[in-house]
């Protein structure tokens, strides 16, 4: 195999955790995956792999190698799809990660799909912080300011919170008038997947936050069940303003303490500086920044 060739063969023989299963996948035998890999440690000079007669384990230089690996193939998928690519026309794959909350967007993303047909999107929806390089993203939309040098960022919108609760938890356990009263009722509460902390409720009272210390009726790592128990009378929970806007229409959910809850968080889509914009990014982000353009509430 030549160099290229042997990279391959160590990062399927790296994701797969064998040598037989990589020369399955490209179509050579296990002693080839084993010689090239063995080839590729002598001219680097260093173990990638611990081999046992089960299993095959990444060296600590196996794990860092492995990830300068990705990074270099997709650099060169990028690369040949830049060249690939008709002049000018949107298409191809399409790789976007979106938080958790994106998938409120599928309106957007859907009208998306309808005019650029050619492009085949993929959606990765997670409040992780994705490596947007090293893991082959075209794209990213998160919540709040990203500090990344080798990133842009075009803000898209904003949108706030609303405490919100049913007509029939109201009539059961009374309207607060003042956040103080929140510590008797039941509270419906969000955590954030990756760090495992609350969200906490913006409150504030003549422009000063107010930390209170409230009931953790319920917790949830997501938006929709957040929503559901909300609607279905179980508690006050403190929800997107975009989230909750058809519900309060509706009649279905009553804001609640709006004189003291402020707080503005920002959209944004980021992609790598570091690339020429191909003509499906530039398509994706114009036609979601111009269909938020407007706050999304």
């Amino acid at each position: 195999m030549d160099h290229l060739g042997a990279l391959g063969a160590f990062v399927q023989a790296a994701e797969t955790r064998s040598f037989t299963e990589a020369g399955r996948r490209l179509g050579v035998s296990s002693s080839a995956i084993g010689k090239a890999v063995a080839r590729l440690e002598e001219r680097l000079g260093v173990r990638l792999f611990h081999r046992s007669t089960r299993a095959i384990t990444l060296t600590a230089e196996g794990s860092l190698f492995l990830q300068r690996c990705h990074r270099v193939f997709a650099e060169l998928e990028v690369a040949e799809r830049e060249l690939t690519q008709a002049a000018g026309k949107p298409q191809g794959k399409l790789r976007i990660s979106l938080p958790q909350l994106g998938v409120r967007l599928m309106p957007h993303l859907i009208a998306f799909q309808q005019a650029y047909p050619a492009i085949e999107l993929e959606l990765d929806f997670s409040d992780r912080l994705v490596n947007v390089i090293e893991e082959g993203f075209d794209a990213v939309m998160r919540i709040g300011e990203v500090q990344d040098s080798r990133l842009v960022m075009r803000a898209l919108s904003g949108f706030g919170h609303r405490l919100v609760a049913a007509p029939s938890y109201l009539a059961q356990h009374g309207m607060p008038s003042h956040p103080l009263e929140l510590s008797t009722h039941a509270c419906l509460h969000y955590r954030y997947p990756t760090s495992g902390k609350l969200d906490p409720w913006p409150l504030v009272e003549r422009g000063e936050p107010l930390h209170l210390d409230l009931p953790q009726t319920a917790v949830t790592n997501a938006i929709d069940p957040l929503l559901a128990m909300a609607e279905a009378g179980q508690g006050i929970a403190c929800l997107p303003d975009f989230v909750v806007a058809d519900a309060i229409a509706k009649g279905v959910l009553l804001a609640l303490l709006a004189p003291y809850v402020e707080d503005r968080r920002t959209l944004s889509i980021l992609w790598p500086s570091s690339r020429q914009p191909l003509p499906k990014i530039k398509a994706f982000v114009n036609f979601i920044a111009e269909r938020l353009a407007t706050p999304m509430a």
